[in-house]
């Protein structure tokens, strides 16, 4: 059979899935990779503290709330620096270095927050000192990997 001269449009992946291997962004210089990277985590930051402190407040158990609120906020991390911080296509193989390298931080976000949730005293600043020495210790370990490893995979 003949192809049609009118053949069907196919719809357009979404462009966020990661379906191709393609080399990294890393023509971004580090100064402005630095810059977009504390910008798009301090908006990442947000939506993890906002989820947790809600979760938290409607009586969701501490390791539930900061679990799922991690998973939101570096979920929204990964996204906004893949395109803008270090201006990357997308990759299978970046895909699965950014899953272990979450499933690394979340382990050590989640820890350090749960140790210093019981170790400090229940007083207001408890809450968010915990969220910020665990989320700054993450952060760190996020955009050393990142930067040297998993944006420059081809």
């Amino acid at each position: 059979m003949a192809e049609s001269a009118h053949p069907q449009p196919h719809l357009p992946l979404p462009v966020e899935l990661p379906l191709v291997d393609e080399p990294g962004g890393t023509d971004v210089d580090l100064k402005t990779q630095i810059v977009r990277f504390v910008l798009t985590g301090g908006l990442s930051a947000v939506v993890d503290f906002g989820l947790y402190v809600l979760m938290l407040a409607i009586g969701v158990q501490v390791n539930i709330a900061k679990s799922l609120s991690f998973i939101a906020g570096t979920t929204t991390a990964y996204l906004i620096n893949r395109r803008w911080t270090f201006n990357a296509p997308p990759s299978r193989k970046r895909f699965v270095a950014v899953i272990a390298l979450y499933a690394v931080t979340f382990a050590v976000q989640v820890g350090i927050n749960w140790v210093l949730y019981h170790a400090l005293p229940q007083e207001w600043w408890r809450v968010p000192l915990a969220f910020v020495i665990a989320q700054g210790t993450a952060t760190v370990i996020n955009f050393v990997v990142q930067r040297g490893v998993i944006f420059r995979i081809q």
